[in-house]
């Protein structure tokens, strides 16, 4: 309960800082009191901007995360396993692997638009970079964590090598693999909300709501987008942690 109430404290202080620094500085173009926010985010179903509601680019917003960051953990994930098992495979991908990774999402934009042009096939071209490298490196490196001697005995009792892969390296390795993805979600996540403020690639979403905002001034909504923004993406992070918690207590994973 103590732990409960300390992390609440911080947001409650802010929210409150908030409300008197808008007080204080009385322009709602700068900074909207609460009241104006709440309005917009108690009613979720509101046509905002001719854009849509909350919900609605809310709902294409998680729409192109879902699809980009399936193709990510259905490419990387048995990648990852294959060269973290593999030597040679590691060895042969590894420079590629790590040249590419540094590379932020979002500079991939010009080659991806020259690539597939604009549209839904842009956007989950972004969120599959960004969430792509942390779930293959997560799991190289839970299937190069197996000790040893796990594998020594098994193949003492002939165990073959898919054998020892499928009941052996795979489920150590998926506490790593669960990490990478929740990594992944929150690179993915931002990455969306990034490609969405770009010209022509998405006509919908939070982020293409929140620049609509921006081009006139309605800083109310643009902290409503946010906002959600903010709660979604820790939904889908409480999420994880709870998969971590529920299934691989083992490893005492600790919020």
């Amino acid at each position: 309960m103590n732990r409960r109430i300390t992390k609440i404290v911080l947001p409650i202080v802010i929210i409150i800082s908030w409300e008197l620094l808008a007080i204080y500085i009385n322009n709602p173009w700068k900074l909207p009191q609460l009241g104006s926010v709440i309005s917009i985010l108690i009613h979720p179903t509101n046509n905002l901007l001719s854009t849509g509601s909350l919900i609605d680019n809310s709902y294409y917003s998680l729409l192109r995360v879902v699809l980009g960051f399936g193709l990510g953990c259905i490419i990387s994930i048995p990648l990852g396993i294959v060269m973290g098992w593999y030597k040679l495979l590691g060895d042969l991908f590894d420079y590629v692997i790590e040249l590419l990774r540094p590379i932020p999402p979002l500079a991939w934009i010009p080659l991806i638009l020259a690539w597939v042009g604009l549209g839904l096939r842009s956007a989950v071209f972004i969120i599959f970079i960004g969430a792509f490298f942390p779930i293959l490196i997560n799991t190289i490196e839970g299937v190069k964590s197996v000790n040893s001697a796990y594998i020594d005995v098994a193949k003492t009792f002939n165990a073959k090598g898919y054998d020892i892969l499928k009941k052996i390296v795979i489920p150590h390795s998926a506490p790593y693999i669960i990490t990478g993805m929740r990594i992944g979600m929150g690179i993915a996540w931002m990455c969306l909300v990034a490609a969405e403020m770009m010209p022509g690639i998405a006509p919908s979403g939070l982020g293409y709501l929140i620049w609509q905002a921006n081009t006139i001034g309605q800083v109310s909504i643009i902290i409503a987008g946010i906002i959600y923004i903010g709660i979604i993406g820790l939904v889908i992070d409480r999420s994880f942690k709870y998969l971590e918690t529920r299934q691989f207590s083992w490893r005492d994973v600790k919020n």
